[in-house]
């Protein structure tokens, strides 16, 4: 398949990289000027949980991801996948209206605003919906340090299966990452962003995300605020019940998922690099996400004051 990764950040990066593992065609669309900055090599430090073997799972290598910037309106790509924070997409998706041509795309970001107002510039029918399979972060010498995953969550918006879902669908089976089905990917993005907020919400005090790795308090925290968003998410008309595991651990003792928690980000390397690797005190998606999630709550007359205490800090 010809495949056209959309933007040269974590997530596009690692899918990219394990998409070109399985033979596909890839290209990174990125600014004009940034294929020269880049540079012609990347050098990247995977947990790769493909591998069933542990002492394999651990990846370092150098390869050469290929670089275009320009997108014409004709053109031969069959995917196109867009793997942004929510408060980019819209940019995106402008982007992309006169030049999708009869590409897929393939959306692998969580969101926040209404998946089908994100894509209306789109037609709805070439659109497939998932969730990222990877994570992580660049070091300061421009290294990737990431995590993939053995799975990626794909679901639907109003519409049935389509033949471009399965053209999906194989494409990361061939990657060697299967698909797991999620029936109500709308309320799987709404969650996913407000769990992100409430974590957002104690990194922002305390620093960093990896400034969270063993703080069994501020863990404790971010699953109150998490508990205090779920009315939020169910008043946009989300039904829970259809998401329990998700909510699982808003609706177990704090103290209880808080120490569990810290033990997993401090010792499995899995979580433990999904929090390293976020230590960016500016980083600009946390105030995003948490800044939209407050906004939201307000608008809905929700109380989150557990979420509101957070902005003082920073």
């Amino acid at each position: 398949m010809r495949i056209l990764m959309f933007g040269r950040g974590v997530i596009a990066s690692v899918t990219g990289w394990a998409l070109v593992g399985a033979g596909h065609d890839v290209e990174f669309y990125v600014r004009p000027g940034r294929a020269e900055l880049y540079g012609d090599e990347m050098t990247v430090d995977i947990q790769d949980s493909r591998r069933r073997r542990r002492r394999d799972q651990h990846v370092r290598e150098t390869w050469s991801p290929r670089y275009r910037e320009d997108l014409p309106e004709e053109h031969d790509f069959d995917l196109i996948v867009v793997s942004l924070p929510h408060h980019r997409l819209p940019a995106a998706v402008d982007f992309l209206s006169t030049r999708l041509g009869e590409a897929t795309l393939v959306m692998l970001s969580n969101m926040w605003d209404e998946p089908l107002d994100i894509i209306a510039p789109l037609p709805r029918e070439q659109v497939v919906w998932g969730i990222p399979p990877a994570g992580g972060g660049f070091d300061a010498t421009g290294r990737l340090r990431a995590t993939l995953l053995s799975t990626v969550v794909l679901g639907r918006v109003g519409a049935s299966q389509t033949d471009r879902e399965l053209a999906v669908r194989e494409a990361f089976s061939q990657a060697g990452i299967r698909v797991r089905e999620q029936p109500d990917i709308r309320g799987w993005y709404f969650l996913h962003t407000a769990t992100d907020a409430s974590l957002y919400s104690q990194a922002l005090r305390h620093g960093s995300m990896a400034d969270l790795i063993g703080n069994t308090a501020a863990l404790r925290e971010a699953m109150l605020v998490g508990r205090e968003l779920l009315p939020v998410v169910a008043a946009r008309g989300v039904d829970l019940r259809r998401h329990l595991s998700s909510t699982l651990a808003f609706r177990l003792p704090s103290w209880l998922v808080a120490g569990a928690f810290a033990l997993a980000n401090s010792k499995v390397p899995f979580v433990r690099r999904a929090f390293e690797t976020h230590d960016d005190p500016a980083a600009e998606e946390p105030r995003a996400v948490y800044r939209d999630v407050l906004s939201e709550a307000q608008r809905l007359g929700v109380p989150t004051p557990r979420l509101a205490a957070a902005a003082a800090d920073f």
